[in-house]
Order: structure tokens, then sequence, then C-alpha cells
């Protein structure tokens, strides 16, 4: 391929990057100008959360035990090293709050809850169920986007939540149940070193951010899919992707941020 080739698609795909990102900044700016609006039909939100929250519940609780039961063995062969088993309830606590918690979460939540949303919207989108409201002066966005947004990022701390108090649960199995670590030590390490606004504040704004950005690249994809099979089932492939990559890369952005490093 010639040099000129290659530069027209990397200019191509530049134009094609940052149209994408100036519609999905102004379908954000249009959600949150909308946002009164929205918060007078909790009716709807309420659906919303549970719908994105309770069908994800189960896969959230089962992966969250797990790696709590891996912190568990992992922290504990790691600690003995230095004589520091009686730290396993601080080391499971920290890890989980701090970074495992809103991050796998959010993985999770843009593979189950984002996909839904975009195929959601998508299929809206073909079946011309968003023109209709159009033609009925209804506002899709605030009708039909804006529950699903609140949803989500109602939804999202919730579920990190509940992410890391199993996975504290799965360490405790392991450390005191299966290996015999002192269960006095295992909670009074966790109670005295765990800082709620160092730790636990920080892990919730890690995942009211997290459920932001997936949310709103769940709906974006959904509402710029193209009206067809082919459309839909690409935009839900996208939103696990752009969704996922949105996740780490401000967890980057966020840690750094949080212990000064920028």
């Amino acid at each position: 391929m010639r040099p000129l080739d290659q530069l027209s698609r990397l200019g191509g795909a530049s134009l094609t990057f940052l149209e994408g990102l100036g519609g999905f900044a102004r379908l954000t700016a249009s959600l949150l100008g909308r946002l009164t609006g929205i918060l007078r039909r909790p009716n709807l939100i309420a659906s919303q959360v549970h719908f994105l929250g309770n069908h994800s519940l189960a896969i959230i609780l089962v992966s969250g035990l797990f790696v709590g039961l891996v912190l568990g063995l992992q922290g504990y062969y790691t600690l003995r090293r230095y004589g520091s088993e009686e730290a396993l309830g601080l080391l499971v606590a920290l890890s989980l709050v701090r970074e495992l918690g809103p991050v796998v979460t959010a993985l999770l939540f843009a593979g189950r809850a984002g996909t839904a949303l975009t195929a959601e919207i998508g299929l809206m989108k073909a079946g011309e169920q968003l023109a209709a409201l159009e033609a009925m002066a209804v506002d899709p966005v605030t009708r039909i986007l804006g529950p699903r947004f609140m949803g989500g990022l109602i939804t999202m701390p919730l579920l990190a939540a509940l992410f890391s108090a199993v996975g504290v649960v799965g360490g405790w199995l392991i450390g005191v149940g299966l290996i015999g670590v002192d269960a006095g030590a295992f909670w009074s390490q966790m109670t005295e070193g765990v800082d709620f606004y160092d730790d636990i504040v920080n892990g919730v704004i890690k995942s009211v951010v997290f459920g932001f950005a997936v949310t709103m690249v769940a709906l974006y994809m959904g509402y710029q899919a193209r009206p067809t099979p082919e459309g839909v089932a690409r935009a839900t492939t996208m939103t696990v992707v752009a969704g996922s990559l949105a996740v780490l890369g401000l967890d980057f952005i966020l840690t750094a941020f949080m212990f000064g490093a920028l």
C-alpha cells in the first residue's frame, strides 16, 4: 500500500473517531440538560434499576465470591513470606474496595447490562419506535434514554458495593475457615487499616464514574446504531469494547489523581 493511501486511511479513521466523539458529547449534554424532566419519572427509573441491577446480580455475586477466594489464597501465601499473615483481611479489603470492586464490576456491567441497553435501543430504532415517539411529539431522549441513564448511574455503585462485600466474605472463608488465620486479627486489621475517605469514598467515586461512562457508551451505541440486524450486532459488540477500554483508562486517571501522581 502506498504511503498516500495509508495517510488517507489514517485521516478517515481520525475523522470517524472525532465524529463519534462529538456525537457522544452532544448526547451526553442533551441528557444532562434534560435531567430535571428525567427525574420526574421515578417509576421508569426504578424499573430500569430493577432491570439492570437485578438481572446482573447473580454474575456480580458469584464473581465477587471467587475473586475474594483467589485474593485470600494469593494474599496469604504472599504475606506468609514476610510473617504478616494477620494482615490478610486488610489486603483483601483494600484490593476490593480501592480497585477490583469498581473495575471488575464495571467490566461485568458493560458485558451484561451495557449490551442489553444497546440491543434494546438499537432494536427500538430498527423497529422505528423512536421515530414514532418523535412523530407523537414525545422526546425519545427524555422518555427512553433518560431513565436508562439514571438506572445505570444508580445501579453501578450498588453492584460494586455488593461485589466488594461478597469478596471480603470469600477472603474470610479462605483465610479463616480454610487456612486458619485468626478471625480477630483478620477483622481488626481490616477495620483499622481501611480509611473511610481515602478508600471507601474513592471506591464509590470510581464506581459512579464507571457507571456513567459505561451507561453512556451503551446508550450512544444503541442510539446511533444502523437500523439493521448487522448494525445492532456491531453496536452491541462496540459497547463491550469501548466500555471496557473507557473503564480501564478512567481507572488509571482516577487512581493517579487519588494518589497524587498527577
